[in-house]
């Protein structure tokens, strides 16, 4: 075998959604078919995220893999010996006054801000751009779960999804960074407004200024109480939003491999 086949073998055996339509190609794609060493399609260019989406049980899964063994494991629950994370959603019913017949309009959101009114809710959601809210059925929700898939790669975390067996001593060093970066660098944001929650609204707001009434994604563990707007909680370096309000060492999850 040589070494083009054997890494399109491995390559194969990992990825989630082999043979799936493109969603973005509107099916001039036939199906996903991966490249040797690239994280897209020989088919059509487009990304691994861009072909068959996972399920809110398998990002659930990921988020349970993420915080356990952390001190935000109350954010997830066991089931069946597996820790899952306690995804939050919301539904929002509006009356509809315009009929003779009382009638109501429901949105639901495929996820929330845990612990929080829904008037608090409410408000982070409309202050994020509305293409990027995660309403169910909407590009917005498809949006957060390419930027997961993205962002929290399953072989970040099972060394079993990596590119073939790694050796002992690599399993050890990912053993390793998966429990440092748990105890140094991981973080759950907090939804407050300024001046509210565990932190004090600094002198300098990162990205677009503050306005009384305003909420706020407040990171509680990096730098002196910093306040990030949900309109500019994405960094200028990668431009991603803080899914899940999960950042590691003050930063979104990046779509970084394992190295050690």
């Amino acid at each position: 075998m040589d070494l083009t086949s054997g890494i399109e073998k491995m390559w194969s055996a990992t990825l989630v959604g082999k043979g799936a339509a493109c969603l973005s190609c509107k099916g001039i794609c036939s199906g996903f078919l991966p490249h040797s060493w690239r994280k897209a399609c020989t088919q059509c260019g487009c990304s691994v995220e861009d072909h068959g989406q996972s399920s809110d049980l398998e990002d659930d899964h990921k988020m349970g893999r993420l915080l356990a063994d952390s001190k935000y494991v109350h954010l997830t629950a066991k089931v069946k010996g597996i820790r899952v994370y306690k995804r939050n959603r919301m539904v929002i019913t509006n009356p509809v006054v315009s009929r003779k017949d009382p009638t109501f309009n429901t949105i639901t959101y495929d996820w929330a801000p845990p612990g929080l009114t829904q008037k608090l809710a409410m408000l982070y959601m409309e202050l994020l751009p509305e293409e990027k809210r995660p309403v169910a059925g909407t590009e917005g929700a498809m949006y957060r779960r390419r930027q997961l898939m993205r962002q929290l790669p399953v072989y970040d975390q099972d060394p079993s999804q990596c590119h073939g067996p790694l050796p002992e001593d690599q399993l050890q060093a990912m053993s390793v960074f998966m429990k440092s970066y748990k105890e140094e660098a991981l973080g759950v944001g907090e939804v407050a407004l300024p001046g509210e929650g565990g932190a004090k609204p600094p002198p300098v707001v990162k990205g677009d200024k503050q306005k009384n009434g305003t909420g706020n994604g407040q990171a509680t563990t990096v730098q002196p109480d910093p306040i990030y707007t949900p309109t500019t909680n994405g960094t200028d370096c990668c431009k991603s939003e803080y899914l899940f309000l999960l950042y590691r060492g003050g930063l979104p999850l990046h779509s970084k491999p394992f190295n050690p």
